[in-house]
């Protein structure tokens, strides 16, 4: 972030609260449960108040969502079926500038946290202070690389001295607000660091004593909660080693000590997304086999999802090439909608093992073959039983026999046997409602008059930069992560050939984007990509003029690096630049006088803000659209309550401002292998809007055309249900029978019945059609329980339908609803879930 674009506050004088005492990590004994206001640990689970607690747990970041939208966000996920809202703490948001805090806006965590309380939740607060997370500089302030004698993340007194100053600082203003749980606040746990192991053997035993020394120091800070570490097998009494992945009930090696549970502090629920590459989601079946399989196979009794709402990366806090929409397809979506069935799916699990935890937390566990690839879980007290039925044959239905029972497991498949008898929950059975996403377009700008253009001058004076020196500077060295471009000036005296030889221009660079300008005109660009080479290589023949010529290259970053050993010395920018003529040797000009210019002029001038102090907006015409040039122009805010995003397919590369404020760098020139753009709609918070006419500048650095943008609204507007008939009854809707349920988002009830049939249908969702068997009546039969309603529920039985439509078959229900506004709703956080029985 800029520095002209930082809220910074004065510096903030932490006060220190009353301290409490770190919880004792000896095994629990019953004697002890009458105690209060306390979170302990035992071999089975965390202990709050003398009781083990199951706990399912939803990452979410306060600075890439805005305040208006926590409270909603945080009740979605509560009726989701969480416990527990974890949020890493990001010190390059909050320091800045060393010295000067922020928590302001995005970045007030104590308010964030107070939300999440005053909705009965609980908080995990990973504060690391290195957090990865597909951020800039992985949660680093950018001073930080600037300290003297500095290593990142080791035994280093410049570093633990800054590390420990932040941690202290949060800890104590946690404190202050009295936001831990024995002050009766919501936090239950703390992070230090983050998936150190990964790096650690590039540290030798300066690792190994960096991690004593990060446990001991977060442990004397006496929060009276537990600490975690994350990806450290090894993480020091009595800080709780937890896993990271998609499969910890396969890969976790479990606590590394006798009297610490097994926690999951990430299950990744999708892939973020990268420029270049397609979305890959994971699908609810997946998710929830292995979470089931932690629980069953580890004794697993904490779950976070990673992300449970991923957000925006707003602004350049996206690490490199890291896409602005942050893990769109968790169970709330970038905008905050429910993700279906992913959100639904979970609910189902979360509600099928809370109500046996009592023998999961408390019980017996046994296990045993019951099959080849199959096997049972059980846990077991002498009034209670749970089993969990693993399938691990991915391709075939495996018949099981299980005390007596004959149960048919789906492939890839977990079922949960409430009481060892009735199965309650099968992974592969996705009974929650599907949602389709629809972004209609509001408003277009495709006429020329609307819009302003600023052509981003082309520095070509070295006596005139603000730096210069006889050598190629590193890029984030020299701009200090404040923007992401920095100008490279060179003179080249050229003197013809007598046989005209050919001029070529070869430049090495290890940022992700080089444009190249000679004597002020485009000569061409090149970029990488994310797993490709680290050095990107631009040859291109050039035109010179006899005597003077001046070689402007133009360096981008697209996100600084989050992750690896030793990220101080990381070096990026222009490392090599030469001309060559003809067949004569290269000639280096790396040592020659280079100018440096940091940011583009329009950054330096503000030109997205009203203050800006640029007035040479000239008119638009056709010739504009060339690279490096600045657009304006202003939209009205859509009506509703509607998400609103910027449809931006028609562009190339940069960043984007709504009323001054960045929604994010975009990149839709950069096409995935499916053809299509990595991200074409750009979120723009309701937040960020006025209640009418709004500003919206970009600035294009491949040469995009601005009147192919629209504004769009997200919403969902179609839902469907697809049951059978054998599958349980849904535990959240307290179905006594197997049922479609749908239910409309807030404001909206169903008005139309696309598809409907019990019976045999065919295809799923997206795709479907009438099979062999199917009751003439279920149009109407859904359409008189679910038309015109906030909610529905059709059960899968032949006597809702008049009868067996086929006997003897196993029989579905397949219904697809369109949703439609009722009136604008105003007030509330919580869903509208109105559901009518029939």
């Amino acid at each position: 972030m800029a520095a002209a674009e930082i809220v910074v506050v004065a510096v903030v004088t932490l006060l220190l609260g009353l301290t409490s005492c770190m919880a004792e990590s000896s095994v629990w004994r019953e004697e002890d449960r009458r105690v209060r206001g306390e979170v302990t640990y035992e071999q089975r689970a965390l202990v709050l108040d003398g009781a083990r607690r199951m706990l399912f747990a939803g990452e979410m970041h306060y600075p890439r969502s805005t305040p208006e939208m926590w409270p909603k966000l945080i009740a979605k996920a509560k009726e989701g079926g969480l416990d527990v809202i974890q949020t890493y703490v990001f010190w390059n948001v909050h320091e800045p500038i060393q010295g000067q805090y922020n928590f302001e806006g995005r970045y007030d965590l104590v308010r964030f946290i107070k939300e999440i309380q005053a909705q009965g939740l609980y908080v995990s607060l990973r504060i690391g202070p290195f957090i990865e997370s597909e951020w800039k500089y992985g949660g680093f302030p950018f001073w930080l690389h600037d300290v003297p004698n500095i290593t990142f993340r080791s035994d280093n007194e410049p570093f633990k001295q800054h590390m420990q100053r932040f941690v202290t600082d949060i800890v104590n203003m946690m404190k202050h607000e009295g936001l831990y749980y024995p002050q009766g606040g919501p936090i239950i746990t703390s992070q230090i660091e983050n998936e150190y192991q990964m790096v650690e053997p590039a540290f030798g035993s300066s690792g190994q004593r960096y991690v004593s020394w990060a446990a001991a120091m977060a442990v004397d800070l006496q929060t009276g909660v537990p600490w975690t570490m994350c990806k450290q097998n090894d993480a020091p009494d009595p800080v709780i080693n937890t896993c990271n992945g998609l499969i910890c009930g396969e890969t976790f090696v479990g606590p590394n000590s006798a009297n610490k549970p097994a926690l999951w502090t990430e299950n990744w629920t999708s892939r973020y997304l990268i420029y270049g590459n397609d979305t890959k989601l994971r699908s609810p079946q997946d998710i929830t086999f292995a979470v089931a399989l932690f629980i069953a196979r580890k004794n697993g009794s904490y779950v976070s999802y990673y992300m449970y709402h991923g957000g925006t990366n707003f602004g350049r806090f996206a690490s490199s090439y890291v896409t602005t929409s942050y893990y769109d397809g968790a169970p709330l979506d970038e905008y905050g909608l429910i993700w279906q069935p992913t959100w639904g799916h979970l609910r189902e699990l979360h509600a099928a093992v809370k109500q046996s935890s009592e023998p999961l937390l408390f019980g017996t566990y046994s296990n045993l073959s019951i099959g080849q690839e199959q096997e049972a879980h059980i846990f077991e007290t002498e009034t209670q039983c749970v089993a969990f039925l693993v399938n691990f044959d991915q391709h075939h239905i495996s018949e099981v026999v299980f005390r007596n029972i004959s149960l048919e497991l789906a492939p890839k498949s977990i079922s949960i046997l409430l009481d060892c008898k009735q199965v309650v929950f099968e992974t592969a059975k996705v009974n929650a409602q599907h949602g389709s996403r629809t972004a209609e377009e509001v408003q277009s700008f495709s006429d020329i008059s609307t819009w302003k253009a600023f052509k981003e001058p082309i520095p070509q004076d070295v006596s005139k930069s603000a730096y210069s020196g006889n050598r190629l500077f590193e890029h984030l060295s020299t701009t200090k992560d404040a923007t992401d471009y920095l100008w490279y000036i060179v003179g080249y005296e050229y003197t013809p050939s007598d046989d005209g030889q050919l001029v070529l221009i070869n430049v090495e660079s290890r940022a992700h984007i080089l444009h190249a300008f000679v004597n002020n005109a485009y000569v061409g660009r090149i970029h990488g990509s994310h797993g490709g080479p680290a050095n990107i290589i631009f040859s291109t023949n050039i035109s010179l003029q006899e005597g003077p010529n001046t070689i402007s290259l133009l360096s981008a970053m697209v996100g600084s690096p989050d992750s690896g050993a030793h990220m101080e010395r990381r070096v990026f920018g222009i490392r090599k630049v030469s001309i060559q003529q003809g067949q004569e040797p290269e000639n280096l000009l790396n040592n020659e006088l280079w100018g440096y210019q940091v940011g583009l002029f329009g950054e330096r001038n503000n030109i997205y803000t009203q203050d800006s102090k640029i007035t040479e907006w000239t008119t638009i015409d056709n010739l504009t659209y060339s690279p490096l040039t600045w657009y304006k122009t202003t939209f009205s805010t859509p009506v509703g309550n509607d998400a609103v995003t910027l449809n931006l397919t028609g562009m190339g590369k940069g960043e984007v401002w709504v009323n001054g404020e960045s929604i994010g760098r975009y990149w839709v020139s950069f096409k995935a292998p499916s053809g299509n753009p990595s991200q074409s709609l750009y979120h723009i918070p309701r937040e960020f809007l006025n209640p009418q006419d709004n500003t919206l500048v970009l600035f294009e650095e491949m040469g995009g055309n601005p009147q192919l943008i629209t504004v769009n609204t997200m919403s969902v507007s179609r839902v469907c249900g697809n049951v059978n008939e054998l599958s349980a009854p849904s535990l959240q809707y307290k179905d006594k029978e197997p049922a479609v349920d749908l239910w409309c988002p807030e404001g909206k009830h169903i008005s139309a019945i696309e598809f409907a049939s019990y019976g045999g249908p065919t295809g799923d969702c997206k795709k479907f059609g009438f099979g062999r068997c199917h009751a003439g009546s279920s149009e109407s039969v859904v359409k008189q329980a679910c038309l015109g309603k906030s909610g529905c529920s059709v059960p899968v039985t032949p006597i809702k339908f008049g009868g067996d439509p086929c006997p003897g078959i196993q029989k579905s229900l397949l219904v697809v609803a369109n949703y439609s506004v009722i009136w604008t709703v105003t007030g509330g956080f919580g869903l509208d879930m109105k559901i009518c029985v029939i």
